[in-house]
């Protein structure tokens, strides 16, 4: 008898084979289970204590997922799924995590039966491309320039969120922001949310006062008291260097022999200073705004000269006030032209809200930037409101790239789900039955609607299947009352991509999680 060859680490923990996938299903399941209740404009808020102590209340599935740590590999990939889903389309986060996690349970009962993942693979790929053809048979075509028909859009996309009560505003503020950042260029199209729509919560006032501003909003107050905290047109230098003293990068020494040298030393910083402020003079500003720090002495040169100053604004803010007043950043002031002035600012204003100093850039002619500002009661309020009005930017920006609308409240699952059993009877062979799998897993979304407003989900699904085998492809769930509706008369709609792109995650994961047959997991050394 030989000995056993023993090749991993005494602390090392090793899942093979069937194990390894009973272990990664089971905890995609539990993923999925944890976010379940947060479907449908019906669904309920989770409240998540970090580490820190702080509170996050959300029912959007990234943000529950994005908060929760932990272990198992398999889970760590079914949240990552969250995260794709949101930075690819923003919306949809919730439904991709319990589609993939019906997936792989409906596809375990022939793993259990030794069907080989990769048999189960392959019919996966096929329904999905299948999937994908029936989606675009079910969407049709909307007018983007149509401001009701986009509303609405926007609406049925936070009318699941907490802030469906104010739907309308959000939506408005949402519209508005999209389309101040679109440039257009021929067929090109760019719109760039996160970086030229900045969103700033103010806790107090109402959340009716939520607004897009047309221009930029700075938590800044001018830098001396008696600078103007009010200009008409201002015209605005933007610079990326200190208004003081060059000081050395490393330790310096001075050597002095005369008593008048040490008087000199402060004079030529204070030349230096006084140079420079006369040199962002020449162009006539009325508000100068940098990046790094402004000293007492420039101060007091700018404010002769008749200027206000902001200082230590972020350099993300200092492109987006560059976008809105059409200024140019410079780096050196020696480089300064009047080319570089922004023009196109109608008013800069310093206001006190609560108890602090904001400064508004605003009225801006044609900005390609702008502000959103949202008030609320508390800053737990405020924080959700800017994740749900993320996500309809996210899905506002979508409709623009790509104009196509289809059915929502489940009813596209569902026509999925009947188009990919009629299909699955043309399959010969074992792959017939995993294919039929993922049909019965597209069942989970209108299945999840009707659960979670408390209706009848055995009756009420048949009911759905049977009207769609005729053909009514446009009929779903109403997440308000759980019975089947027309979407078309109920008006909800979401976009294509978000449809698409929810279908390939899902299928894509359930499909790399079914391929892994060996699990290695090394128990950290306690230090």
């Amino acid at each position: 008898m030989q000995a056993p060859v023993v090749f991993l680490n005494t602390s090392t923990r090793r899942q093979s084979g069937r194990e390894a996938q009973i272990q990664n299903i089971t905890a995609a399941k539990a993923v999925a289970d944890i976010v379940r209740t947060c479907l449908g404009p019906k669904a309920m808020l989770k409240m998540l204590l970090d580490p820190m102590g702080g509170i996050t209340l959300t029912n959007d599935g990234h943000a529950i997922l994005r908060e929760i740590d932990v272990s198992h590999p398999a889970a760590k990939s079914m949240i990552e799924l969250s995260r794709t889903q949101d930075e690819e389309v923003g919306d949809g986060t919730t439904s991709v995590i319990i589609l993939a996690g019906e997936i792989l349970a409906q596809t375990f009962p022939y793993i259990e039966k030794n069907i080989h993942p990769v048999v189960i693979i392959q019919a996966l790929k096929q329904a999905l491309s299948d999937a994908l053809e029936i989606i675009e048979e079910v969407s049709m075509p909307v007018d983007v320039n149509n401001e009701q028909a986009m509303i609405k859009l926007i609406a049925a996309s936070i009318g699941t969120k907490y802030i469906a009560k104010w739907s309308q505003k959000m939506c408005e503020l949402a519209l508005k922001a999209v389309k101040t950042v679109m440039i257009e260029d021929g067929d090109h199209k760019e719109i760039d949310i996160k970086r030229y729509v900045r969103v700033e919560k103010i806790p107090g006032g109402e959340i009716e006062d939520c607004r897009v501003l047309d221009g930029i909003l700075l938590n800044k107050d001018v830098v001396h008291p008696k600078m103007k905290r009010m200009i008409e047109n201002p015209r605005i230098v933007l610079l990326d260097c200190p208004l003081e003293y060059k000081k050395a990068e490393s330790k310096e020494n001075f050597e002095i022999t005369k008593d008048t040298d040490w008087n000199r030393l402060l004079e030529i910083e204070e030349e230096q200073v006084k140079a420079m402020c006369e040199q962002i003079l020449t162009v006539k500003p009325d508000l100068v705004i940098t990046e790094k720090g402004v000293s007492d002495l420039a101060q007091h040169y700018l404010l002769k000269g008749g200027c206000s100053v902001l200082r230590r604004v972020k350099k993300s803010d200092n492109n987006r006030i560059a976008k809105a007043t059409g200024a140019t950043i410079v780096n050196r002031v020696e480089d300064l032209k009047e080319s570089d002035v922004g023009k196109k600012c109608g008013l800069f204003e310093v206001k006190l809200i609560g108890d602090e100093y904001f400064s508004f850039i605003a009225k801006c002619k044609d900005p390609k930037a702008c502000t959103v500002i949202l008030r609320g009661p508390s800053k737990d309020i405020l924080n959700e409101i800017q994740r749900n009005l993320d996500d309809a930017m996210a899905v506002t920006r979508n409709v623009f790239f790509s104009p196509r609308l289809s059915p929502g409240g489940g009813a596209t699952e569902m026509a999925v789900s009947v188009g990919l059993s009629k299909r699955a009877k043309k399959i010969e062979g074992v792959q017939q039955w995993p294919y039929q799998a993922v049909a019965d897993a597209f069942e989970v979304i209108p299945r999840t609607l009707v659960q979670n407003c408390g209706g009848n989900p055995i009756r009420v699904l048949s009911q759905l299947r049977a009207s769609h085998v005729k053909g009514d492809s446009t009929f779903g769930i109403n997440g308000e009352t759980g019975k089947i509706t027309d979407m078309r008369e109920y008006g909800i709609w979401e976009p294509e991509v978000i449809k698409q792109q929810s279908a390939k995650t899902a299928i894509e994961s359930a499909s790399m999680l079914l391929r892994v047959d060996d699990i290695v997991s090394g128990v950290r050394k306690q230090k």
